[in-house]
């Protein structure tokens, strides 16, 4: 049967537009919303309409595109977005089908594509924590890819730049993001030459960990926009969360155990981590316990860590496959029983108990096979991949 898939808005790629031009070569039709000037550039393949109106408009927006295209399938990327959320409201009332794509619960050369909601909105939280189904037998090995920094960053440039036309073509649009894309590249302008300085002082630190034979729990830092902090944590932002496991590490933490603290990869610096983290730990008496790292080889931290403090982080993945005990703060996909500590922050530091590897095997084989794809959004065949594997899953019924 012949469907209609409206997209939303995607990664900051040419990913939506190639998956629009395969439905359209297997039959079905596609239509688009533009919110910014970046959405057009990335789309070109007509068929589409803007929204320059304010959020407050967009139910009755959705709701008269929606019927007048007779839309059967909804695609976006981030189900936490605001101009998202009144979509999939409206797609839950009138019985549609919401594909989301995600970054991959699995990394690397895998995207995360789930029906109805993604992360804590995932259809499969409850079946997991039901344990209940039988094991799945998982995809084969991913085909790997080189997806390098660089063209990711080039066409997010490439979006943000085109974005300049916003205050006259789409003058209501505010971003999901914390801070500007100027903002964000002045950042990374600033900390990423910066990075080799780090290096070198984060191996020093690590060195000396392993040497003293230290015994040591991970902390690793996600980006304050994230929708996992914003929407699905008690915490508003990285500050927040370390005072919190700071004021905790401090009254309940063994002795001689040490903090690690490590920021994301992707930050732009202009939170100055590293700054506020030294001086909490001077406050709460933890300088020589507490040590902040802007790089570090994470399998070689994780592989001596004693444990790992996460609020949803692919980090946590990566410890429970290391068999780690694992504290999770927010709502996870992973945060199922028997796979993370069962009580609070305070008792975690001396009673984390490492993970039930079956348990851990079985989600990780049914996330695999029902809620991930082989493929990446931003290099070339990363994206054919992609498309390729998300093609069959979008036409099911």
């Amino acid at each position: 049967m012949r469907r209609t898939f409206l997209f939303l808005q995607g990664p900051c790629s040419p990913f939506f537009r190639e998956l629009a031009c395969a439905l359209r070569q297997a039959g079905h039709a596609v239509r688009r919303v533009n919110f910014t000037a970046g959405d057009a550039l990335y789309w070109r393949l007509g068929g589409s309409v803007s929204f320059r109106g304010r959020g407050a408009q967009l139910p009755a927006f959705y709701r008269r595109w929606i019927g007048q295209w007779r839309v059967t399938d909804v695609v976006l990327f981030g189900d936490c977005r605001p101009v998202h959320r009144p979509a999939i409201a409206l797609a839950r009332l009138l019985g549609l089908r919401v594909h989301v794509f995600e970054e991959g619960y699995f990394r690397p050369h895998r995207i995360t594509l789930e029906r109805g909601g993604v992360n804590a909105h995932s259809p499969l939280m409850p079946v997991l924590r039901r344990d209940a189904a039988p094991d799945f037998e998982p995809p084969g090995e991913p085909t790997a890819f080189k997806s390098p920094f660089w063209r990711r960053a080039a066409h997010d440039v490439a979006y943000h730049v085109a974005g300049a036309a916003n205050p006259v073509l789409f003058p209501f649009y505010r971003n999901h993001a914390r801070y500007v894309a100027p903002l964000e590249y002045l950042g990374y302008a600033w900390r990423l030459p910066a990075l080799r300085w780090h290096r070198s002082r984060d191996d020093r630190v690590l060195k000396a960990l392993l040497l003293q034979r230290r015994r040591f729990f991970v902390l690793p830092l996600q980006l304050d926009g994230d929708s996992q902090i914003r929407r699905h944590s008690p915490f508003g932002n990285m500050r927040e969360l370390m005072q919190g496991v700071l004021d905790s590490f401090a009254r309940h933490a063994p002795t001689d155990a040490a903090l690690v603290v490590k920021n994301h990869p992707l930050d732009p610096g202009l939170a100055r981590h590293g700054r506020v983290l030294r001086r909490m730990a001077r406050r709460s008496g933890l300088e020589d316990r507490v040590f902040y790292m802007e790089t570090g080889q994470l399998p070689r931290l994780l592989r001596r860590a004693a444990g790992v403090v996460t609020v949803n982080s692919t980090v946590g993945s990566l410890a429970l496959e290391a068999g780690l005990p694992l504290m999770v703060l927010g709502r996870a996909l992973y945060a199922q029983p028997g796979l993370v500590h069962d009580g609070d922050l305070d008792s975690f530091w001396t009673a984390g108990l490492p993970p039930d590897a079956q348990r851990f095997r079985r989600l990780r084989q049914r996330v695999l096979a029902q809620a991930t794809v082989n493929g990446g959004f931003y290099c070339p065949m990363g994206i054919a991949l992609a498309v390729q594997n998300s093609l069959p899953r979008l036409l099911e019924d």
